[in-house]
C-alpha cells in the first residue's frame, strides 16, 4: 500500500502540525483562529495556517468562541486571528431587515480585558463587519462596515458597499515588517466601500480600484434579495486603504481587507502578507510600537 491507497480524509494534517497539545513556548506561534457568521470555503482557508510550519493553530466557532475571549484563555495563545462576523442574524425573507445582536456582556468585558493585557489581533476581511450593534468594535479594528444605514453622532451614514471578484493591484505604502519583501501584486478578491478611521491607523496597503459608489453595490440591497444592485444608493467616496495597523489599549491590531476566497487564500503574496502580519503582531517589536504610540498621545 502506498499513499495513493490511503483515503484523503486519513491524510489530512499528516506531517503538517495538527498536534493535540500546545507547542512549547517560543517554539512556534500559537494562534486561535475564530470563524462563523459569514460563509467561506473551509479547507482552502485553513490551509493558510496548515501550510505554515512556523505556527500551530486551533480553530473555534461562535458562539463557543466567545468563551475564549478573556485574559485567562488568551494567555495560552500568541495571537487571535479573526475571520468571523458575529452579531448579525440574517433573515431570508426579502422584506425583512437583519437582526443585530450586541455581544454578551461577558464577551465585551473579556475582550476589553484581553486588549488591556496586550493580546494581539489580526482581523481579516469580513470581520470588519462584526458586532454592528456594538460601536466599540469599530473603534477597536479601525473601521465600520454597515449592512444598513445608521445614525451616528453628528451624521447619518449609508449602508456600505461591496464588489465581488475584483481584479485589482495591491501596493504597499509604508516600510513595515508586515510589508517587508512585498512588491505590488495583482489579486482577484472582494473589496468594500466603508468608513475607515484614517486618523487612528497607520497605512500599510492600498488598492488601485476606484472606491466610489459607481463601482460598488449596496449591502442593504443585497440583504433585500437584490445582489449587485445600487438602485437608490449613494455613498461618499471611500479610502483606498485595504490594510493597516493600529493599537487599542495595549494591543497591536492588524486589519487586512484581502481574503474573501480561494483565489486570495492561494496567492503567494497574500500568504506572505498574512504570515508577516502574524509574525509582527506576536513580536516584541509590536509591543514596543504600541508603547510608543501610547506615550505619544
Amino acid at each position: 500500500m502506498d499513499a495513493s491507497d490511503i483515503p484523503e480524509e486519513h491524510q489530512a494534517r499528516s506531517g503538517r502540525g495538527g498536534q493535540t497539545h500546545f507547542p512549547t513556548p517560543g517554539s512556534k506561534r500559537n494562534l486561535l483562529v475564530v470563524t462563523r457568521g459569514h460563509a467561506f470555503q473551509r479547507a482552502p482557508f485553513f490551509e493558510l495556517f496548515e501550510d505554515n510550519p512556523a505556527i500551530e493553530w486551533s480553530a473555534v466557532e461562535h458562539p463557543a468562541a466567545q468563551l475564549l475571549f478573556n485574559p485567562e484563555a488568551a494567555r495560552h495563545f500568541d495571537c487571535y486571528v479573526l475571520y468571523d462576523m458575529p452579531g448579525i442574524q440574517f433573515v431570508r425573507e426579502a422584506d425583512r431587515k437583519p437582526v443585530f445582536h450586541p455581544p454578551p456582556a461577558f464577551y465585551q468585558q473579556g475582550l476589553l480585558a484581553m486588549l488591556e493585557q496586550g493580546t494581539p489581533l489580526v482581523v481579516l476581511h469580513h470581520a470588519i463587519a462584526a458586532w454592528p450593534a456594538w460601536p466599540q468594535w469599530a473603534d477597536i479594528v479601525g473601521g465600520r462596515f454597515h449592512y444598513q444605514p445608521v445614525a451616528l453622532p453628528g451624521k447619518q451614514q449609508p449602508d456600505s458597499g461591496y464588489r465581488l471578484n475584483v481584479t485589482h493591484r495591491v501596493s504597499p505604502v509604508s516600510e513595515h515588517p508586515i510589508t517587508a519583501g512585498l512588491q505590488p501584486f495583482e489579486l482577484t478578491d472582494e473589496l468594500y466601500l466603508f468608513d475607515v478611521h484614517t486618523a487612528d491607523v497607520e497605512p500599510l496597503l492600498v488598492s488601485d480600484f476606484k472606491f466610489t459608489d459607481r463601482e460598488f453595490f449596496s449591502a442593504r440591497r443585497a440583504l433585500e434579495g437584490h445582489m449587485n444592485d445600487r438602485q437608490g444608493w449613494q455613498h461618499p467616496p471611500g479610502s483606498p486603504l485595504i490594510g493597516w495597523v493600529k493599537h487599542y489599549a495595549n494591543s497591536p491590531i492588524v486589519y487586512l481587507q484581502c481574503g474573501d476566497g480561494p483565489s486570495a487564500y492561494r496567492h503567494p503574496q497574500f500568504r506572505q502578507l498574512l504570515n508577516n502580519a502574524i509574525d509582527w503582531a506576536c513580536s516584541a517589536q509590536a509591543r514596543e510600537w504600541v508603547g510608543r504610540r501610547i506615550d505619544a498621545r
